[in-house]
């Protein structure tokens, strides 16, 4: 990474096309992993910590991305393209959507691992309540929404981003 005249470079290009690829990637397969994760409880047990960390890079490439795309707008800002105004409005509003995808993943696990054990004493015990079950099915539906909500934020920066560049090319 090289710092030229305040616009951060990776490989001589601006870093924020590049850095937003992370996110681009890792929040919907994190998406997409906790979903599987919320439907399938028996995978639980294999795929937390993968899709643990597949969560926080995807939750944490979000405020590299935003800070590379704020440096590449202060830039651009002279362009007066509303194109570009649009898409970084919307890249601003993508940290609260990940974060509470992050915080619901943390929840279905915790909520998944408590309703396991609970699962495995009720095998032996059939007197044990199913508190943890019902709270972990609740988590699973709010994982669902979280992460559908955070990949179809993903998609309409993305769309926007491209559609900036690409309309000002041929504008």
């Amino acid at each position: 990474m090289a710092l030229a005249s305040d616009l951060v470079k990776i490989f001589d290009l601006p870093a924020h096309p590049l850095l937003v690829h992370a996110v681009v990637v890792l929040l919907p397969l994190a998406a997409a992993g906790a979903v599987a994760l919320a439907v399938v409880p028996r995978w639980r047990r294999r795929y937390t910590w993968p899709l643990l960390g597949v969560t926080v890079a995807g939750v944490g490439s979000v405020p590299l991305a935003q800070w590379s795309g704020d440096q590449l707008y202060a830039r651009m800002a002279t362009l007066g393209n509303p194109l570009i105004e649009r898409h970084a409005s919307l890249g601003n509003d993508l940290l609260p959507f990940a974060l509470g995808f992050g915080v619901a993943v943390v929840a279905l696990l915790v909520a998944g691992r408590l309703a396991d054990r609970e699962r495995a004493a009720a095998a032996d015990d059939g007197n044990v309540p199913g508190t943890w079950r019902r709270i972990c099915a609740v988590v699973a539906v709010l994982v669902i929404a979280a992460g559908v909500a955070a990949t179809v934020q993903v998609v309409r920066i993305g769309h926007s981003g491209s559609t900036a560049v690409w309309d000002g090319i041929g504008g």
